[in-house]
């Protein structure tokens, strides 16, 4: 794996955004949900589709603190345009979330 600089890291700006709604997304290739995430303020809500059904159903989302990429470009899924990359890491089942393990301000960087 290279190396990148802190610059480098920087430019990836990830954020502490709340799940405010989910829905099943029977229409993706592969078993999603789809999520609509307040990242305060400063950015407001964006939506995106994650391949989470392992672990989450929509009702145990909305309501959870996660972190997400909210400079990407918009990504089309299917008829769903995605607006944000929401972190997860792989478990032997599928996807967990990446979250804050306190409860953060909405929008407040990773640092």
């Amino acid at each position: 794996m290279s190396e990148i600089s802190f610059d480098d890291f920087m430019k990836v700006d990830i954020r502490v955004g709340r799940v405010t709604r989910a829905e099943p997304f029977p229409e993706a290739r592969k078993p999603a949900i789809k999520m609509w995430i307040d990242f305060g303020a400063e950015i407001g809500t964006r939506k995106t589709s994650a391949q989470i059904t392992a672990h989450y159903t929509p009702d145990t989302l909305v309501g959870r603190q996660v972190m997400g990429v909210v400079n990407f470009p918009p990504r089309q899924i299917g008829p769903f345009m995605s607006e944000v990359l929401v972190l997860g890491a792989y478990d032997a089942d599928g996807v967990v979330l990446i979250a804050p393990d306190k409860e953060i301000p909405l929008g407040e960087r990773m640092c």
